[in-house]
């Protein structure tokens, strides 16, 4: 190949070349540019192909093109594979494939229409193994024409991406061109031009709303004809069905836009009118029903979803919180504000954090796990029927924000009896090759910041929208799971485990004060902080962990394909940027993480045990005057961490690798020695444990100001929006009401609290905002009654507080073994029948339990009791 004969191509003086010479009458590329528009950075030749790294000269994204020339003997295919996949592992950047490989795919793109082959599926393993997209052909189902009349015709050439090519070049499509001399037929593949921040496609669920889209959805997807896998099927129909769905809601809701801007123009026409003469009543009419045509344009969403309170709605109320606009953003230590750079530090950082670096990890020889018996095992890997596919995807959040396929689970509940075939063939795939396509499991990671003023990257925490047909399997496979968690996981762990919650982890860590504050003896309790705990999980070590607790061979390799077959972008300003694998990490958005991170949490607190037995920690003995007491070491709620110790240095010196904050309890002598050692701070009392306070006196105000806090912030973000009275009754009801529900449950609200709750309720109710003064119409006793009973439903939060502090006393009655309850037992003693603890008597210092105590007389007066054996029932007091 010579300039001379490119330059004959008549492709301009500003070209640029290279290319692979052919070997006799066959072979040869030529990759030929414009170097206005593209900088070659990087050059790859091989047997069949020449790739080069391109850099765009307008914005400097990098891609990459490779042109081949497939082998026509079968003998060298596989070389050929093999020089793919070495060009993919050579550079991550969005990679564009294309030209002739003179081989076919699927028997349709053949003439003779014979079936399908052995090359035929290697074809497509190796696309789908480099995750490379197949666009249809326009212009023809073929690209070759040849033989005897030309009778003979093939699909040999195409064009073949990833999906970061694809959401870089938005709305490529590839077709054939005439062809004046050869008898391959040119193909172009053509898009819209580099597009700098797409959005990524989401189903829109008002779509459902539309009469007759289920009829379209059904002659849609029965229309789509894939073969494969499973699992491809399902992909490759849902990639069509993508398109179909663009182009339908442009034709369907395109005009929206244009009507509206008619009815402004309309509203603008007598507004200009008035202002010279007055209008006549006619004339009023017609500007009254232009303003009325205007909002249920501007608002018909609103109107249709948010009047019935759906999340619809709750967003739109607060829509200031959702612009996380990125303008900078210091990424270790450095300051972006640039666009691309800004990218390209948090896709790099990302890249970076999710890689395994081969450090040191803990060996779990030698440690004691609780091990799941052989038919629990065999439970977790049993076929997976129809039945609990469809509890899964019921109890899926219908309008939680979709993933990269941009399919919403309300989507696939509605067309349930459509696609439920296809759905139900893909578990069935995965079941018996234990993998599907790694398309299915792109990411979506979100910055979702820690705090208001986030400015550093460390401040974001990154949320991973998962594919929605991955997130449904992954939740029939933690439906599974979490059945079999209490089995293998101590008691110390409140995460996640069925019959546990959070907040028996709060109240246990609050009476162990109580007893220390109360005996007089110091100690510590350190609050240990592992740093991007999900992020940091490696993959081996985990699957180590199912293995020694006796999950089977099956579930490990689920759960590794699950969690190994990952490939994320980060959603920065809403555009997708970067496409990078990870090599460990959980996913913080995955319904399986939660209870994966508890399992290697409990090599954790097994140290933790082993440390105790061989006397390096002692924790705390929880005694009080009617109990024998108990020993409490440590809690864990996922990656919330308290330690209890003696004041000791050698205690927490072993500890010292998590420490980031001590706590005395009492006078501690040299905490701040300890402290500065260690390389940690030194809290006090009252502190704060899993969002509650931890040691604060009873009836203490101060404590509810956080409460009280969010209250107002809320409130300020809900005035600068026009809100009928119903729209806040709904808001008061779904979010104010329920805000302090989480503290109510275990903490008694003071009176003096409740009252200043209650009024900001009332202000936001009759005036639209805190600040605004107007007369209440209804006394607040009466907005709290029921509906029936002549009131608005709004939570009495007295009422609220007592109801979920009695609910501990239920709790008390009904459950058994759980640590919590040993615990309080063990503190305050138990009465005859083991129905409460005794009463509690003298100061309430820090503890919890004598206010939920109180409770107990107001609940036993409304309780029946059936008689069984009759060890547990006093035939003189309880029948």
């Amino acid at each position: 190949m010579s300039t001379g004969i490119v330059r004959s191509l008549g492709v301009g003086r500003f070209l640029d070349w290279r290319a692979v010479n052919s070997r006799g009458a066959s072979g040869g590329i030529l990759v030929f540019w414009d170097s206005r528009l593209v900088e070659l950075v990087g050059l790859e030749e091989g047997l069949f192909s020449i790739s080069c790294r391109f850099k765009n000269c307008e914005d400097g994204i990098v891609w990459v093109f490779t042109g081949v020339y497939g082998p026509v003997c079968s003998r060298d295919r596989e070389d050929f594979w093999e020089e793919l996949g070495s060009i993919k592992g050579l550079w991550a950047d969005p990679w564009c494939v294309g030209g002739d490989f003179n081989l076919v795919r699927y028997p349709e793109e053949r003439s003779r229409g014979d079936g399908l082959t052995a090359s035929m599926r290697r074809f497509s393993e190796v696309i789908e193994e480099l995750e490379l997209r197949d666009f249809p052909l326009r212009g023809g189902p073929f690209t070759w024409r040849g033989g005897l009349n030309n009778q003979s015709q093939s699909r040999l050439d195409r064009f073949l991406v990833t999906d970061s090519w694809d959401s870089h070049f938005n709305g490529a499509v590839q077709g054939t061109l005439p062809r004046p001399v050869s008898d391959h037929f040119p193909i172009l593949l053509e898009g819209g031009g580099l597009k700098r921040g797409p959005s990524p496609f989401r189903f829109e669920n008002m779509w459902l709303e539309k009469e007759g889209f289920k009829d379209k959805i059904k002659k849609w997807w029965g229309s789509l004809k894939f073969t494969g896998t499973s699992s491809y099927i399902l992909d490759a129909k849902l990639r069509a069905l993508k398109n179909i769905l663009k182009i339908w809601n442009k034709e369907e809701f395109g005009l929206i836009e244009t009507k509206k801007g008619d009815a402004l123009r309309q509203v603008e026409f007598w507004d200009e009118k008035e202002k010279h003469a007055a209008l006549n009543l006619e004339e009023c009419e017609a500007r009254n029903e232009a303003r009325e045509s205007y909002k249920s344009w501007s608002r018909e969403l609103w109107l249709k979803e948010g009047d019935n309170n759906t999340r619809y709605f709750h967003r739109m109320a607060n829509a200031h919180g959702r612009r996380n606009w990125l303008s900078k953003l210091k990424v270790d230590g450095c300051w972006h504000s640039e666009e691309n750079n800004l990218k390209n530090s948090v896709v790099e950082a990302f890249q970076k954090l999710y890689s395994e670096d081969e450090g040191w990890r803990p060996s779990i020889d030698g440690l004691s796990f609780s091990v799941l018996g052989s038919s629990e095992a065999e439970g977790l890997e049993i076929p997976f029927s129809k039945g609990e596919v469809f509890v899964a995807l019921s109890d899926l959040g219908k309008d939680k924000a979709p993933g990269p396929d941009g399919f919403t689970m309300a989507f696939w509940l509605f067309c349930w009896d459509v696609v439920k075939a296809e759905i139900m063939g893909f578990f069935r795939d995965f079941y018996d090759r234990d993998r599907f396509v790694k398309s299915l499991n792109a990411t979506f990671l979100v910055l979702v910041p820690k705090k208001g003023d986030a400015e550093d990257l460390k401040d974001f925490r990154p949320i991973s929208l998962v594919g929605s047909l991955y997130k449904l399997l992954a939740k029939v496979l933690a439906n599974r799971i979490k059945k079999v968690m209490g089995k293998v996981i101590s008691e110390p762990q409140n995460a996640f485990v069925e019959g546990r919650q959070i907040l028996d982890a709060v109240l246990i860590a609050n009476e162990a004060v109580d007893s220390r504050l109360k005996s007089n003896q110091g100690g510590v309790m350190c609050k240990l902080d592992i740093e991007k705990a999900y992020d940091h999980v490696c993959w081996n070590f985990l699957l180590a962990v199912l293995k020694r607790m006796g999950f089977g061979e099956r579930w490990i390799k689920w759960i590794e394909w699950c969690i190994s077959a990952v490939r994320f972008s980060v959603l920065i300003n809403g555009t997708p940027s970067g496409f990078f694998q990870s090599s460990r990490g959980l996913r913080q958005g995955d319904p399986l993480s939660p209870y994966l991170f508890v399992i290697a949490m409990e090599v954790f607190s097994c140290f933790l045990r082993r440390a105790i037995s061989g006397g390096f920690l002692s924790g705390w003995s929880v005694r009080g005057q009617g109990g024998e007491g108990s020993l409490i070491s440590h809690l864990l709620f996922a990656d919330d961490t308290l330690v209890f110790c003696e004041e000791s240095q050698d205690q927490m010196t072993h500890l010292s690798w998590l420490l980031i904050e001590l706590i005395p309890v009492r006078r501690v002598i040299g905490i701040e020695d300890l402290a500065l050692e260690l390389g940690c701070k030194v809290g006090s009392l009252p502190s704060c444990y899993l969002g509650l306070p931890l040691g604060a006196p009873f009836k203490s105000e101060v404590v509810w100001n956080g409460v009280e806090e969010r209250f107002r912030k809320r409130l300020a973000m809900w005035k600068r929006q026009y809100i009928s009275k119903g729209g806040r009754l709904t808001l008061i009801q779904s979010t104010l009401s329920s805000m302090p529900v989480y503290c109510m449950s275990l903490f008694y609200l003071p009176r003096k609290v409740r009252l200043r709750l209650e009024k900001i309720q009332r202000d936001f109710l009759w005036g639209g905002g805190a600040l605004e003064r107007r007369p209440h119409l209804v006394k607040w006793s009466l907005v709290c009654l029921e509906r029936k009973k002549g009131g608005l439903g709004v939570r009495n939060l007295a009422w609220m507080n007592k109801a979920l502090l009695g609910k501990w006393n239920w709790r008390f009655a009904i459950e058994s073994g759980a640590l919590w309850k040993q615990v309080i037992s063990g503190k305050y003693g138990v009465e005859e029948g083991g129905w409460c603890t005794r009463v509690v008597s003298g100061r309430n210092g820090v503890g919890l339990w004598k206010a939920i105590r109180k409770e107990w007389l107001g609940m036993y007066s409304s309780l029946a009791f059936r008689v069984g054996s009759g060890r547990r029932v006093r035939f003189w007091k309880d029948i």
